[in-house]
């Protein structure tokens, strides 16, 4: 068994944060991550006052505010702020935020690719050094896979594949099931980016997105191909409509080179929020040309341990402990971009048939 190094890397000074919002999100990711880690959260600030206050208590926030304007003005100096509301109302709260201040905001990175611009042209002006949340880069099972193929352990990489099929009870997300652009935009969004971060730009995308009929969400299943050249296959498969026990469901990512492969079960998305284990593995040629499959075991999840990685690699680029920001603003407006065209694709349909006399 290879030894693989996965864990996140925490800074050598923790910066304090602030979060603006107070959502499922943060109670279940951010701050059991924060928490986890040792951060220091010195305060939250919600529009509802009374759930910032309850989540307050229950993880010991120092400070309450009223106001975002409030909580920039009382924050330290050197303070991160941790934005967590809805696309909508990220430019203002941006604008409002000091000037050349570190900001992870939560994905995706608007509604749509002119949102995605804008953001990207606030903080630019700014100066903000700001990373978009797009935690799943940073997962530990994620961290292992990349550790893995960077070494060259499974040889050239030419095959990546998410698939996806369960239950998602949308309901949880009361806010996000009524958008528009449901499943791409606040789900497969995280697949984009992932592979995106393993792969680079994409030449194209091809991509259809779809209904249940008996629901009324805007999308709820969606097939995405990435177009990277003649031998590279990368595909995302989604299909949160697998209500029929737990016996066929599905939730990995998979990775395929000429010496091998790798595959993590994402067990958090089966049975949510409750989750079950996830499952890394890994396959490596030996050199009599034999095959193993080999367990290996990591402790922590996509929830909430990536949001270590992602908040404690934006602390550590503006400390200057790294040189490159992970899902750094100017680099998720291009998945932001794959994500417009596939919607693009998406309503533009397949190549016509030609009908047969």
């Amino acid at each position: 068994m290879i030894t693989i190094p996965y864990k996140a890397v925490l800074p050598k000074t923790m910066l304090p944060i602030v979060i603006i919002g107070a959502g499922g999100i943060v109670k279940d990711a951010h701050l059991p991550a924060y928490k986890k880690a040792g951060f220091h959260v010195y305060g939250i600030v919600n529009r509802t006052k009374a759930k910032a206050e309850a989540l307050a208590d229950a993880f010991t926030i120092p400070h309450v505010f009223d106001t975002v304007e409030q909580a920039v003005a009382e924050a330290p100096a050197d303070t991160v702020y941790d934005i967590t509301i809805m696309p909508n109302q990220f430019l203002e709260t941006l604008e409002a935020l000091p000037d050349g201040a570190a900001v992870l905001i939560q994905k995706p990175m608007g509604d749509y690719y002119a949102d995605s611009e804008a953001i990207l042209a606030v903080c630019k002006r700014k100066r903000l050094v700001a990373a978009i949340n797009c935690q799943l880069r940073q997962a530990p099972f994620v961290n292992a896979a990349r550790w893995l193929i960077e070494q060259g352990h499974i040889g050239e990489l030419y095959d990546m594949e998410v698939r996806v099929t369960l239950h998602t009870p949308w309901e949880l997300f009361p806010h996000v099931m009524v958008h528009p652009r449901l499943e791409i935009l606040y789900h497969s969004v995280h697949y984009i980016d992932l592979i995106r971060s393993f792969l680079g730009n994409p030449k194209s995308v091809y991509a259809k997105t779809l209904k249940h009929p008996a629901k009324e969400l805007s999308s709820s299943r969606t097939t995405l191909l990435f177009d990277y050249g003649d031998t590279m296959h990368a595909v995302v498969n989604t299909n949160h409509d697998h209500d029929f026990g737990p016996d066929y469901q599905e939730s990995f990512i998979k990775w395929e080179g000429t010496k091998g492969a790798i595959k993590a079960k994402m067990g958090l998305l089966m049975d949510y929020p409750h989750g079950v284990p996830d499952q890394f593995s890994y396959c490596i040629k030996s050199p009599e040309g034999k095959y193993k499959w080999i367990d290996f075991p990591i402790e922590g999840s996509w929830f909430p341990d990536a949001f270590i990685g992602s908040m404690g690699s934006l602390m550590r680029f503006k400390l200057g402990e790294i040189d490159v920001l992970p899902a750094a603003a100017e680099d998720v407006i291009h998945t932001m971009a794959v994500v417009e065209a596939a919607y693009k694709s998406s309503a533009a349909g397949g190549e016509k048939i030609d009908e047969i006399a």
